[in-house]
């Protein structure tokens, strides 16, 4: 049975919309331009509505699909192509011809079509990288307030581990409002520091101008202000994945994945996976298998794809934590697959790894069992308790001993 499609153009300002037969769709049935604004994407809706539209497709531009796509969700299936696999012959461009152009390539199965989940997940995601972004902002920060220490012949942060910790906040504190004295700075730090202290009364031996003490407050505040802000996403990113407890509690018995890291892989593929009908398919999508450029009957290069950037990032730190998991079988296969691969291919490979075990744990509902050599029961149930720690905190509702799988 045949069906009517739409393929909009999207810019900023302007949609220009086409819609053909899925049986015929080199001949345009309808061809209309429209606006970007509230009434005129109502009017859209109307118009596809009135040509029995059932099926539309659009070019994922940047941020400016999305209204269009939240419009017309409720009334139709949507489709979001990528917009290389539209790409025009070069001097042939013309807005009309790139919507005749997606309707037909669409009918022909030849566009890249982005993967978009439900409004749930969507907004799951908007809570997991913008806690990632502010993450990175304060790394910047961090960096910045080591730069005005250097600058001001100040060494705290060779000896002491954390910068920002709680000893290495009230010290610098006490530099940004003026205290210059070593030792009065130093009686500042916790007497458990492992530097002691006539190494941290030389290492606060300086010359902070006023400019630096300034600078070096106004970051501390930003600080303060991202790490507020940080523990409210924790707060609601809980709170919106609470249903899904069970598969975070499945992730976190992974060697290298965390509490936080759980929760983006949640975000980012959803609870069951359901859109992946394959473990090589999510990680074709996510980009941590080998790539493909065949010519010939040569492969000319196995270098990675692009894939989702967000999980790539996330697997890649889970698989270096992986492989420093003493007893664990990923570190067992790292250091068979290190020796002739090099570091770096060896933990892409752990990564393709975990990527599979993951995609079975959402997908599959299975739990993971090590089956290290060396397995230690004990450290094992210290991992996860630190893990359940981390979610308690986050505002899961654990019981106190749950079950968890180790098999050897």
């Amino acid at each position: 049975m045949t069906h009517n499609i739409a393929g909009i153009d999207v810019h900023k300002k302007l949609l220009v919309v086409v819609i053909a037969d899925a049986a015929e769709p080199d001949v345009p049935l309808q061809s209309r331009r429209f606006g970007t604004g509230s009434t005129e994407l109502g009017h859209l809706s109307a118009w596809l509505g009135q040509y029995g539209v059932v099926e539309a497709v659009m070019e994922s531009t940047a941020q400016y699909w999305k209204p269009v796509w939240m419009e017309l969700e409720p009334h139709m299936r949507l489709h979001l192509a990528q917009a290389q696999s539209n790409k025009a012959p070069k001097g042939r461009k013309s807005d009309m011809a790139d919507a005749k152009r997606l309707v037909r390539r669409f009918a022909a199965g030849e566009l890249m079509l982005s993967f978009v989940p439900e409004a749930g997940q969507r907004a799951w995601r908007m809570v997991t990288r913008g806690r990632l972004q502010l993450v990175r902002e304060r790394v910047r920060l961090q960096n910045q307030i080591e730069s005005l220490l250097e600058e001001g012949r100040i060494k705290l942060s060779s000896v002491i581990s954390d910068l920002l910790g709680v000893s290495g906040r009230r010290i610098l504190r006490a530099l940004g409002g003026g205290e210059t004295h070593p030792e009065t700075l130093a009686a500042l730090g916790d007497q458990h520091l492992k530097c002691g202290p006539g190494l941290l009364v030389d290492a606060l031996t300086g010359s902070m101008g006023e400019i630096h003490r300034r600078l070096l407050t106004q970051h501390l505040d930003r600080i303060d202000l991202i790490d507020r802000q940080i523990e409210e996403l924790n707060q609601l990113s809980a709170a919106q994945m609470q249903p899904h407890q069970d598969a975070v509690l499945r992730l976190i018995e992974v060697p290298g994945i965390g509490a936080e890291a759980a929760q983006q892989i949640l975000a980012e593929i959803g609870p069951d996976a359901a859109a992946f009908p394959s473990a090589p398919q999510l990680a074709s999508w996510i980009g941590v298998c080998p790539g493909s450029n065949e010519s010939a009957g040569e492969n000319h290069s196995a270098r990675s794809p692009k894939g989702n950037r967000f999980l790539r990032r996330l697997l890649c730190q889970a698989a270096q934590a992986a492989v420093r998991t003493k007893g664990s079988h990923l570190q067992s296969v790292f250091q068979r697959l290190i020796v002739r691969l090099g570091y770096v291919k060896a933990v892409w490979a752990i990564a393709h790894r975990i990527c599979k075990i993951v995609w079975n744990i959402l997908h599959q509902r299975a739990r993971f069992v090590e089956l290290g050599e060396a397995i230690n029961p004990k450290a094992v149930r210290r991992a996860i308790n630190h893990h359940l720690k981390a979610l308690r905190r986050l505002g899961y509702h654990i019981p106190a001993s749950p079950t968890v799988v180790v098999g050897g």
